[in-house]
């Protein structure tokens, strides 16, 4: 069963619960029948006569020489995907000084954590090396002195895992040798047929002696035993040893493989099918160290443990079956996760919001991963890392925008902060006109400088804008009395609009339009006029503008900012117009950023490509779209302050 997996979470404080751990070890279990699965060597218990041995399932004694084997009863060592070379050289180092059979899924783990930093590294070389126009053919690596650590280490463990190995396969040498001696001392006394009621009390040693012999070679394990039971046979049956000891024996044997038979008959009722299975070994182990019973029970006594026994053989496979089948489901299950975390594109993350939604995604990812069935050992490692990976990569990536974006922010807030301070010692000035384009420089200075955290933002807007309008309101009530003023300009005003018509009416429409424009500039740049006369002079100028842009086929920019200017109008004197001017800078501020995060972005584009092309054109409309906004604004922006001054 695979237990609860967890990542590394973010950064910053908002994931930093959200956390990965290495995948735990299956259960002690599972894992031996896991590794007795995946041994070629293991062979499923099958009971056997008094004629034939049973060679019942074991786990491989040897260490394979691979360096992903892992073993199966050992945890997952955590924590490699964040070491860097150096660190996971030293790890292997103390690794390969403990013993050489404990350490399989370490040194497996370690080995393969290692070749993905250098995978990454070998990459970003070979990029480098074609990036400064080599030829990919040229490519050669550089020699990578922790790589070279690395090789001399598992070349270590594999000599110690050989050396090893070779030790067991004498061992298992020996006892052969042991065993075959046992059995001709057995062959030696039943030749002796005088003498065997003498010799049976050595031969019951010599079979005790037998069965403490440890393992021998496989290829010889079921030679050795048949030989073994042929003689101890003929011990009993051909030499015509004492008949009561005979049938006593027959009798005790009798009661031990009935009950064994009752034992393995009763596993059938196990919900635990690999507890059963293990339990079905201890049982054949029994049978084969218990002796022969009488010779017409033989058969059905073994027919019956034989039944007993395929029985589980067969709930067994068909569990191994369906957990292969469960894993290889798992193991589709986290692909798919890992592309799925691999797709998203960091590298077009630009924006407070897209980070947090592709945060979302991500922490979504690793809720799913979580619920997900244990894959075979060796994918599930693989795929772990590879998606471990990923999410590391996405929040440092995400801590380093968070890093970068809080200096900017810091910097931008220190320059607002002095601008407000310079214009609250202008506030009280009554040197209108220095004052007047003193505050006005200070406000485009503002415009330049880019955002500042939100939090922020409302704060140090309303105490620059109260400064400025404190300045201007000042400015208003020192110029009270413009009646005569707003006369002239309406003079002024009626001029221009009969100015535009006598234009409109001109044979040359380029310099016609020319002339509009001009005049138009003109009617900005005029003052105030009586209230009662704002609306008529207005619509009259509205409608000789509209005949000029339908007769002269004008860009409608001016005539949009002739209706703002006519929208103004109606906030003069009032809090609206300081409202829509602080509206507007609001509009301008955000248009400059979204502008800079696009300049930005166009660095990232490879306009080699026809894709690559085409992604920048589009840019580049995007952006010459923006600039046109920012123009309208600033404009809309002029006519609020030259109202206003």
């Amino acid at each position: 069963m695979e237990s609860r997996e967890q990542m590394s979470g973010p950064v910053n404080e908002i994931e930093k619960d959200v956390t990965l751990n290495s995948e735990p070890a299956i259960e002690a279990g599972e894992a031996e029948v896991r590794n007795e699965q995946n041994n070629e060597q293991a062979i499923v218990a099958q009971p056997v006569d008094e004629a034939q041995p049973m060679v019942a399932a074991q786990p491989a004694d040897e260490l394979a020489l691979d360096d992903d084997a892992q073993p199966a009863d050992e945890a997952l060592p955590t924590g490699y995907a964040i070491m860097d070379k150096a660190q996971l050289v030293e790890r292997l180092e103390q690794v390969v000084q403990q013993p050489v059979e404990t350490i399989r899924g370490e040194v497996a783990a370690i080995k393969a954590a290692f070749y993905a930093l250098r995978k990454q590294e070998l990459a970003a070389e070979r990029d480098d090396f074609l990036a400064r126009g080599n030829e990919e053919s040229a490519f050669a690596p550089r020699d990578d002195e922790y790589e070279s650590r690395v090789k001399e280490l598992l070349e270590l463990v594999k000599q110690k895992r050989a050396e090893y190995n070779a030790a067991q396969e004498a061992i298992k040498a020996e006892n052969l040798h042991k065993k075959r001696d046992i059995i001709r001392q057995i062959e030696e006394i039943t030749s002796d047929p005088d003498n065997i009621n003498r010799q049976f009390p050595k031969v019951q040693q010599l079979q005790q002696d037998f069965k403490a012999v440890g393992q021998v070679p496989a290829p010889d394990e079921t030679e050795v035993w048949k030989a073994y039971q042929l003689a101890v046979e003929k011990f009993y049956d051909l030499l015509k040893i004492n008949k009561e000891l005979r049938d006593y024996d027959f009798k005790k044997n009798l009661e031990i493989k009935q009950a064994l038979c009752a034992d393995a008959e009763a596993l059938d009722d196990e919900n635990d099918v690999v507890n059963a299975f293990k339990r079905l070994q201890e049982l054949h182990n029994t049978w084969r160290e218990t002796g022969p019973v009488a010779k017409e029970l033989r058969e059905e006594l073994w027919a019956r443990f034989k039944t007993a026994s395929a029985v589980i053989n067969k709930k067994y496979q068909a569990f191994f079956e369906e957990r292969k089948q469960r894993e290889k489901e798992a193991a589709d299950a986290k692909l798919q996760l890992c592309e799925e975390i691999e797709a998203i594109d960091i590298d077009k993350i630009n924006t407070y919001s897209e980070w947090d939604e592709k945060t979302k995604v991500v922490i979504g990812l690793q809720e799913r991963w979580k619920q997900l069935g244990f894959a075979s050992r060796k994918v599930n490692t693989q795929l772990y890392l590879r998606f471990r990976t990923s999410c590391d990569k996405f929040f440092a990536r995400k801590a380093e925008f968070y890093k970068k974006n809080k200096e900017m922010f810091a910097a931008n807030l220190e320059q607002k902060i002095k601008l407000c301070e310079q214009a609250e010692a202008l506030k009280d000035s009554t040197e209108w006109r220095k004052t007047t384009d003193a505050l006005v420089a200070l406000q485009r200075q503002w415009k330049t400088i880019g955002p500042v955290a939100k939090r922020h933002s409302d704060e140090v807007w309303k105490r620059f804008i109260a400064a400025c309008d404190h300045f201007f309101e000042q400015k208003k009530q020192q110029f009270q009395d413009v009646h005569a003023v707003e006369r002239d300009n309406l003079k002024a005003k009626r001029e221009v609009i009969a100015a535009i018509r006598q234009a409109t009416e001109s044979g040359d429409s380029q310099a016609a339009a020319q002339t509009v424009r001009e005049l138009m500039t003109r009617w900005s740049t005029i003052g105030h006029v009586p209230y009662r006369d704002k609306d008529k002079v207005y619509a009259e100028y509205r409608e000789a503008v509209d005949q000029a842009f339908d007769k002269l086929d004008m860009k409608g920019t001016r005539a949009t900012l002739a209706s703002y200017q006519s929208t103004i109008s109606q906030y003069s004197g009032t809090d609206k117009m300081s409202h829509e001017r602080e509206k507007l800078v609001r509009d301008y501020e955000k248009k400059c950023s979204e502008l800079k995060t696009f300049e930005n972005n166009m660095g990232f584009f490879n306009a080699q490509s026809k894709s690559g092309n085409s992604l920048v054109k589009e840019m580049e409309r995007r952006i010459g779209r923006i600039k046109d906004e920012i123009a309208l604004l600033e404009q809309k922006i002029k006519l609020i302050d030259e109202r206003e001054a």
